[in-house]
């Protein structure tokens, strides 16, 4: 008879290699090291207590996923944005979740417009002397979160889910990029919740008014782009 106080297996803790992995991962994805900051191995082991061995492996596993490179006389920097890569996750994103919010519409909850209603309340007042980009974009995200969560249609919503990390593995905030996006993106957010609460939906222009708004956002990074 097999004993039943075999308590279960605990996780293994993280290595150091994988700890540091981590930190910097999610310091680059939210913008804390923007493109160009420099990755000093030494200052990073000494504040996370480590030798620089398991930085070095650390960093080299974020150049294998394009986040950092490594330049002669300099040393590893976090990458710059690819806008080609950008436009690509824009696009996709724009049609999955343009088609994702017209799905879910018909079944979005009275206390979920009311929850998105909140949150772009939220951004409005955060557009001011002390914007924040990071937060704002959390928030942003958050508030297309809630409208496309009720879409039906499970396998839309994995797809979408995919672009998202793909965004946040270019890990730009287009608020930081271009922060006069953030006044006419919560004009269009109010646009969105009116199409929405509307006693008779119309499907077919709340997609196009969906997608649009996330397109407004690439045009915008773009035309920046080309003018540093």
């Amino acid at each position: 008879m097999s004993s039943d106080t075999s308590e279960a297996a605990v996780p293994a803790a993280p290595s150091k290699s994988e700890r540091v992995y981590r930190e910097l991962y999610q310091r680059i994805v939210d913008g804390t090291y923007s493109p160009g900051y420099r990755l000093v191995l030494s200052q990073i082991a000494e504040s996370f207590g480590t030798s620089a061995l398991p930085v070095r492996e650390a960093v080299r596993r974020l150049e294998a996923e394009g986040l950092v490179t490594y330049r002669r006389n300099i040393g590893a920097e976090v990458a710059g944005i690819d806008p080609v890569d950008y436009a690509d996750v824009m696009q996709s994103m724009a049609l999955l979740e343009g088609f994702a919010t017209s799905l879910a519409a018909p079944h979005v909850s009275s206390d979920e417009i009311a929850h998105a209603t909140a949150i772009n309340d939220e951004l409005r007042r955060m557009r001011g002397e002390d914007f924040d980009p990071i937060r704002f974009t959390r928030l942003n995200q958050e508030f297309h979160t809630v409208l496309c969560a009720p879409c039906p249609n499970a396998h839309l919503l994995d797809m979408l889910t995919r672009e998202q990390e793909r965004m946040a593995a270019i890990r730009r905030s287009s608020f930081s990029y271009v922060p006069g996006r953030a006044r006419t993106s919560v004009e269009e957010h109010d646009e969105i919740l009116s199409l929405i609460s509307a006693p008779t939906i119309d499907s077919v222009t709340l997609e196009r008014v969906a997608r649009e708004h996330k397109l407004h956002t690439l045009k915008q990074f773009l035309d920046r782009a080309q003018t540093d």
